[in-house]
């Protein structure tokens, strides 16, 4: 009777790791899905605020809802690094439109260090949480 309860305890507590692995590693997932679309959303609207004086909220919306999600799933510096590079947008926008060549010298420049750190800052968070190696 004490080797069934054993191996019974056993079971149940090898159950309980391996049903927490897999929801830590869902969690990790859905960040590296969530810091993935940041990413392409981001750059997507940094190249049209180069190209364009007018921002069109509609445009911004998308960028807005992910750095939302990421006050559910991220780290706080996760997101404030997102809302620096939504505010850095935002001034692009405000600013003259570029040239082909411009944005050429502007792309070369330190001007892509926000994107940059950001996705440096999401790798190392999820390298932490066991996701990359």
């Amino acid at each position: 009777m004490v080797g069934g309860l054993t191996m019974l305890a056993s079971s149940w507590l090898s159950q309980k790791a391996q049903a927490r692995a897999e929801e830590l590693a869902h969690h990790r997932g859905r960040r590296e899905e969530l810091y993935s679309d940041f990413m392409e959303e981001a750059a997507r609207l940094y190249a049209d605020a180069l190209e364009h004086e007018k921002a069109e909220f509609a445009k911004l919306v998308s960028l807005y809802a992910l750095i939302g999600r990421m006050y559910l799933l991220s780290s706080p510096r996760i997101v404030e690094m997102a809302e620096s590079i939504a505010h850095t947008i935002m001034e692009t926008y405000r600013g003259p439109k570029k040239t082909f060549y411009e944005i050429e010298e502007f792309v070369r420049s330190d001007a892509a260090a926000p994107l940059r750190a950001f996705s440096e800052a999401c790798r190392n968070e999820l390298q932490s949480s066991g996701r990359l190696s």
